[in-house]
């Protein structure tokens, strides 16, 4: 299975603002961006050329790839059925980011970060609707129910995790039962309720050239 293997950190560096990638090490003194928040490689401190209209739509889109972890062939698959759904492709785009089972394990409070959620995920750790799935892309429908398996309901990372989730912070189309350990579903969220700060025309812009 594909994935990124890099440092992260130099994600973050590299699109010039913090992804979040590393889950609560990225709000401690410990950030790399903090340290060094230019791009890197041998030229990094030196100053940024002015991004041509490509360059720009290119570095959102690589932003929302670095985001969601996925790489360019199942992103562009993501876009190709985006633009086939009905409404306004970016939107859709994320929408269809956000029903990721990785990402909504992250969401409820599961795993620190999407990369520690797709991991979780992979060693079979969850369960949807009451049976093992171990797919990170695997896609939500509203109603759906993830719960952690009964033998892994002991793993310190999901407590940890969870302790640092405030109710108030859940997104409004994601339910958490913590005494469970299980969430809901409920709907495929709507762009408003998606905190993620892209601009995901630039995307549709790059992507129909």
């Amino acid at each position: 299975m594909a994935r990124y293997t890099g440092p992260v950190c130099k994600l973050c560096r590299r699109e010039g603002e913090k992804l979040f990638l590393k889950g609560a090490r990225c709000f401690s003194a410990k950030c790399s961006f903090e340290k060094r928040s230019y791009p890197p490689g041998q030229h990094g401190l030196s100053k940024r050329s002015k991004l041509s209209e490509y360059g720009i739509q290119l570095r959102e889109k690589q932003k929302v790839k670095r985001i969601y972890g996925v790489l360019e062939k199942q992103f562009k698959n993501y876009y190709e059925k985006a633009s086939r759904q009905k409404g306004v492709t970016g939107e859709n785009l994320l929408k269809i980011l956000e029903s990721r089972l990785d990402n909504v394990v992250y969401r409820l409070g599961f795993a620190p970060s999407r990369k520690a959620a797709r991991q979780l995920v992979l060693h079979k750790h969850f369960m949807v609707n009451g049976r093992v799935v171990n797919i990170p892309s695997y896609l939500l429908r509203p109603g759906d129910v993830v719960s952690v398996r009964e033998k892994s309901k002991k793993l310190a990372v999901i407590h940890e995790s969870l302790r640092r989730v405030k109710d108030e912070n859940l997104v409004p189309w994601l339910r958490l039962d913590k005494a469970k350990l299980q969430g809901e579903f409920m709907d495929v969220p709507n762009r408003q309720d998606i905190p993620i700060d892209v601009q995901e025309s630039l995307i549709v812009e790059l992507y129909s050239k």
